[in-house]
Formats: C-alpha cells, sequence, structure tokens
C-alpha cells in the first residue's frame, strides 16, 4: 500500500496534539495485510529459494499444465 494515498482523520487533545488516528475499514484491512506479508518474509528470508524452473516442473508432476490453464486429474476419470 502506498501511505500517501491513506486517508486518517486524527483525534486530538485539547491542545492539539495527535492522539489517535482513524482509518476506513479498507485502508485499516491493507494494511494489516501489509504487515503480515512483512512478518512472513522476516520469517522465511533464510530460507533457500526455488528455482522457476523447478516450481513449473512440480507444479508439472502433480497435474498441473501451466501453457494450458488446466488442472489434470491425478487418476483418469471413469467413462
Amino acid at each position: 500500500m502506498d501511505l500517501a494515498r491513506l486517508h486518517p482523520e486524527y483525534v486530538t487533545d485539547e491542545q492539539g496534539r495527535r492522539k489517535a488516528v482513524i482509518l476506513p475499514i479498507e485502508e485499516y484491512d491493507e494494511l494489516l495485510e501489509d504487515i503480515d506479508d512483512l512478518a512472513v518474509a522476516a520469517v522465511r528470508r533464510d530460507e533457500g529459494a526455488v528455482s522457476h524452473r523447478k516450481v513449473v516442473e512440480e507444479l508439472k508432476e502433480s497435474g498441473i499444465d501451466l501453457a494450458r490453464g488446466v488442472l489434470r486429474a491425478a487418476t483418469p476419470l471413469p467413462g
């Protein structure tokens, strides 16, 4: 999320100091999703990478044909 696109409303005290912020729920949900994504990335940063070729091979072995956008049954369907 681009922080410049947020639409915050501030709750202030009697001296005008910001004490809280109100965001539209959609923006709040996007922020939570971004925070979750960053947490997952931080936890996984030391995991090894898998090449694109290896992922494609594993998908094909699982019955997913990326070139055709088709999921074929692991076992033939009757009839």
